[in-house]
C-alpha cells in the first residue's frame, strides 16, 4: 500500500503488503513492478507541487470555456478541414481542397491541428486544444528553465508569470500558429540551459543539437521570427563553452546545433522548392509563387522594413490593429502594453540584478543563462520595437516567456542578494512600468494604483528590515504578488468572451481596440471596475453549419462538438446558414449560398474567388469546393493569367466570382497591390458570364474550356 511519509509517498512496503491490507500478492512481478514505478513517478512529482499548481492554472485558464471561441480563425480553421480530407493538402497546406492556393504560413502549427482533427473529427475543439495544451507546456518549461539555475522560488514566479500573460492566455485559446512558435522558442531555450549544464561532462553537444532542431521547428511555424533566440544562444554558447575546451571546439558544436535547425527549418521549404509548380499549390503571399519570397519578403523583411498594404494603409501608424506606430516606448502603448508590458519593469530590473552579481563571468553557469535568456529578450524587444511592417499585437506573445524568465529570475536573484537597495530599485521600477501601462487604459482597473502602491510599499520595506534569506523572499513575494494582479485580472478577463476572429488579444473586451475581434456582448471581468463576469454566456453560434469531420478525417470522437456551427468572427456577422460568411474583416463577407447551388446544379467544380477569407467560411460549414487565388485579403497573391489558366485546364478550378468589392481588401484606399486582379479581368472576358436568379457575392463566370483564351486575354 501507498503511506503517506511527510511530504513524500513511502512505497517500500507495495510489494510486501499483506493480503488482507491490499490484492498486491495477487500480483504479478511486473505488475507489481509496474505500479511501484508509477508510485515513485508520483513522489517524485508531489515534491514539487508548485509545477502542478502552475500547470493546473494555466490549462484552466486555457481550456476553460474555450468552446466558446468556435472557430476562432477562420482563415487556418478553413485550411484545417481541407488538410484533413487530403494528404497533398496536408503535405503543402493548402488552404482549399482543389489544392490550388496555399496559406501564407509554414504548416507546422496547421498539421497538429490537422491531425487532431483526423482523429477527433472536425470541429473547434479538436482544432483549439491542442492549442491550449501547448500553452501549459510552455508555462512547464519556462518554470524548469528557471529553477535549475534559480531555484523553486524563481522557477514559481517565472512560471506564474507566463501563466497569467494576457496575450498568452489568448493565443493559447486561439488557432494561430503562435502557440506553437511560443513553445518551439521556450524549448529552444530550455535545451541550450541543459547543454550548459551536461558540458562539463561532454554531453551539451546533443543538447545543443536539439536546441537548433527546435529553433527548425519554430521556423517551420512562422519562419524568421523563430530565429529571435538564435543571437542570446550563440553569444552564451561562444562566451560560457569555451572554459573547457576552446573556442574552436565551441564554434564547431555551435555550428552541428547550426546544420540542425537548418535541416529541420528547411525541410518543408525545400520540398516545396523542388517541387514542380504544376504539382503543388500557388504559394500565397507571393507574385511569383516562390517559397524564397514568402520567407524573406512577406514573412521576412517586409515585416520589419515596411510593407505595401500594412500600417500605411490604415494611417498613421496603422492603429492598435498594427501595434502603433513604432518607437523605444512602443511595447508599453496601448495596443502592446496591456498584453505583455506589465511586467517588462521587473524583466529588465532581475536582468540587471543577475549582470551584477554573475558580472559575466564564465565560470558562473548563470552568465550563460542570462545571455541566452536575456538576448532572447533583447532581440525581440528591439525588433518589435522597431518593426513598420505588418505587426499585429498577439506578435508580443512571442516576448512573453523570456520576459518571464527573466522576471522570475531577478526575483530569485534579489532575494539571495545582500544588496537591499537593489531590490528596492527592482521593486521601483516594477511599480513604475506597471502605472504607466495602465495608464494608456482610461477607467480600466481603477483599483490599482492604490492596492500596487500600497502593497509594494510593504515588500519594500520588509526588504530593508529583512534579516534572513526566507524573510527577503518573502517581502518580495508580497511585492512581486502585488505587480502580477493587473495581468493576472487581465488574464481572467480574457475568458469572458469570444476570442475569434483574426487577430486574438487577451484582456476585458471593452479595452480592446483596432479590431481584435471577440464575439458580441461580452463583458469585462475586472478591468471595467464592476462585478466580475469571468464565465458569461458563450457567443452567439450560427445554425447549420460544422457537420461533422471532413471525408478522410472520420475519426473516434474525443470530444463533442461545440454547437452546431461557426462562432462569431471579428467582423460580427454571423454565419448565415450552409456556405453563408462567418464574417470575414479582410475582403468579401457575403454569403455564396446561391453560388454555391448553381455551380453544384451545373456540373459542380472549384469557385476561384479573390479573397482567401471569403472562401473560408464556405470551406469551415460545408468543405465547399473555393478557392481565394489573390491571398488572405485579395490583395497578397499576384497570379499569373498563365497560371490561372492552367489551372483551368487542368480541372483544378472552373467558375471564377469577380466579388462585388474585391478591391479593398481592408488595409484602405492607399494599399496598391494588384492581388488577384489581373487574372480576374482576363477570366471575366474569356469566359461565359453566368445569370444567377438571386446573388449579392459578384458576377459569377463558367470557365471550363476556356483556358486557351484566359491565357490570351489582356
Amino acid at each position: 500500500m501507498l503511506r503517506r511519509m511527510g511530504t513524500s509517498w513511502d512505497t517500500r512496503s507495495l510489494a510486501s503488503a499483506p493480503a488482507s491490507a491490499a490484492p498486491v500478492s495477487s500480483l504479478s512481478g511486473t505488475e507489481k513492478g509496474f505500479f511501484a514505478g508509477a508510485a515513485a513517478v508520483l513522489a517524485r512529482r508531489v515534491r514539487r507541487p508548485e509545477l502542478l499548481l502552475l500547470c493546473g492554472l494555466a490549462a484552466g485558464l486555457n481550456l476553460w470555456a474555450l468552446s466558446r471561441n468556435g472557430w476562432a480563425n477562420d482563415y487556418y480553421s478553413a485550411a484545417v478541414r481541407s488538410m484533413s480530407s487530403s494528404w497533398h493538402d496536408f503535405l503543402y497546406a493548402s488552404l482549399d481542397r482543389s489544392g490550388v492556393m496555399t496559406v501564407d504560413k509554414p504548416p507546422l502549427a496547421l498539421w497538429v491541428q490537422a491531425l487532431s482533427v483526423r482523429v477527433f473529427g472536425y470541429h473547434s475543439m479538436s482544432v483549439l486544444v491542442p492549442q491550449a495544451l501547448m500553452g501549459v507546456a510552455s508555462v512547464a518549461l519556462v518554470y524548469d528553465l528557471v529553477r535549475r539555475f534559480f531555484g523553486r522560488f524563481g522557477g514559481f514566479i517565472a512560471g506564474l508569470a507566463l501563466a497569467t500573460t494576457p496575450i498568452m492566455v489568448a493565443v493559447s485559446r486561439h488557432n494561430n500558429p503562435d502557440a506553437l512558435l511560443v513553445l518551439c522558442s521556450v524549448a529552444a531555450l530550455w535545451c541550450t540551459v541543459r547543454a550548459f549544464e551536461t558540458a562539463p561532462r561532454g554531453r551539451g553537444l546533443r543538447w545543443l543539437v536539439l536546441a537548433g532542431v527546435c529553433v527548425g521547428l519554430g521556423f517551420e511555424t512562422k519562419m524568421g521570427v523563430a530565429l529571435t533566440v538564435v543571437p542570446g544562444i550563440a553569444l552564451a554558447w561562444l562566451w560560457v563553452a569555451p572554459a573547457a575546451r576552446g573556442r574552436l571546439h565551441a564554434l564547431r558544436q555551435l555550428l552541428a546545433g547550426g546544420a540542425a535547425m537548418v535541416i529541420a527549418g528547411g525541410a518543408w521549404p525545400a520540398l516545396v522548392a523542388l517541387t514542380p509548380a504544376s504539382q503543388r499549390p500557388w504559394i500565397s503571399g507571393t507574385s511569383d509563387n516562390s517559397i524564397f519570397s514568402l520567407i524573406l519578403e512577406y514573412n521576412g523583411v517586409g515585416r520589419v522594413d515596411g510593407q505595401t498594404g500594412g500600417p500605411g494603409g490604415v494611417g498613421g501608424g496603422g492603429g492598435n490593429m498594427f501595434g502603433g506606430s513604432a518607437g523605444p516606448l512602443r511595447l508599453l502603448n496601448s495596443a502592446l502594453g496591456g498584453q505583455a508590458g506589465w511586467l517588462l519593469g521587473l524583466a529588465l530590473a532581475g536582468g540587471v540584478a543577475i549582470l551584477l552579481s554573475t558580472r559575466l563571468r564564465r565560470s558562473d553557469g548563470r552568465t550563460g543563462w542570462l545571455l541566452a535568456v536575456g538576448g532572447a529578450f533583447a532581440t525581440t524587444a528591439v525588433l518589435f520595437s522597431a518593426a513598420s511592417g505588418i505587426f499585429h499585437p498577439y506578435y508580443v506573445s512571442l516576448l512573453a516567456p523570456s520576459a518571464a524568465a527573466l522576471a522570475g529570475a531577478g526575483a530569485a536573484q534579489i532575494a539571495r542578494s545582500r544588496s537591499r537597495v537593489l531590490g528596492v530599485l527592482a521593486i521601483a521600477a516594477g511599480v513604475t512600468v506597471e502605472l504607466v501601462v495602465r495608464s494608456r487604459y482610461p477607467g480600466q482597473l481603477t483599483w490599482l494604483p492604490p492596492l500596487l502602491i500600497g502593497l509594494a510599499t510593504v515588500g519594500a520595506l520588509g526588504l530593508l528590515i529583512a534579516r534572513g534569506a526566507r524573510m527577503r523572499s518573502a517581502a518580495l513575494a508580497v511585492a512581486v504578488g502585488a505587480l502580477l494582479l493587473a495581468p493576472a485580472a487581465w488574464a481572467f478577463d480574457t475568458l469572458g468572451y469570444a476570442t475569434s476572429g483574426t487577430f486574438p488579444a487577451g484582456g476585458p473586451q471593452s479595452a480592446q481596440s483596432g479590431g481584435p475581434g471577440g464575439g458580441a456582448g461580452a463583458r469585462p471581468a475586472f478591468g471595467g471596475g464592476g462585478v466580475p463576469q469571468l464565465f458569461g454566456s458563450s457567443s452567439t453560434r450560427s445554425r447549420g453549419g460544422g457537420e461533422g469531420p471532413p471525408q478522410g478525417g472520420r475519426g473516434a470522437g474525443g470530444f463533442a462538438p461545440p454547437g452546431a456551427g461557426a462562432a462569431q468572427g471579428a467582423g460580427g456577422a454571423a454565419g448565415q446558414g450552409r456556405g453563408g460568411a462567418i464574417g470575414a474583416p479582410f475582403g468579401q463577407g457575403a454569403s455564396l449560398t446561391g453560388v454555391l447551388s448553381y455551380t453544384r446544379a451545373h456540373g459542380g467544380g472549384t469557385i476561384a474567388v479573390s479573397s482567401q477569407s471569403s472562401a473560408a467560411s464556405s470551406i469551415i460549414l460545408n468543405g465547399a469546393e473555393v478557392a481565394g487565388i489573390g491571398g488572405f485579403s485579395g490583395r497578397e497573391s499576384d497570379p499569373s493569367t498563365a497560371w490561372l489558366a492552367q489551372e483551368v485546364r487542368s480541372g483544378a478550378i472552373r467558375w471564377v466570382l469577380v466579388e462585388a468589392s474585391s478591391g479593398q481588401g481592408g488595409f484602405g484606399r492607399s494599399d496598391t497591390r494588384k492581388g488577384a486582379k489581373s487574372a480576374m479581368a482576363a477570366a471575366a472576358k474569356a469566359c461565359t458570364r453566368v445569370t444567377l436568379s438571386s446573388s449579392s457575392a459578384g458576377t459569377l463566370y463558367d470557365c471550363q474550356g476556356r483556358a486557351a483564351a484566359i491565357a490570351s486575354a489582356t
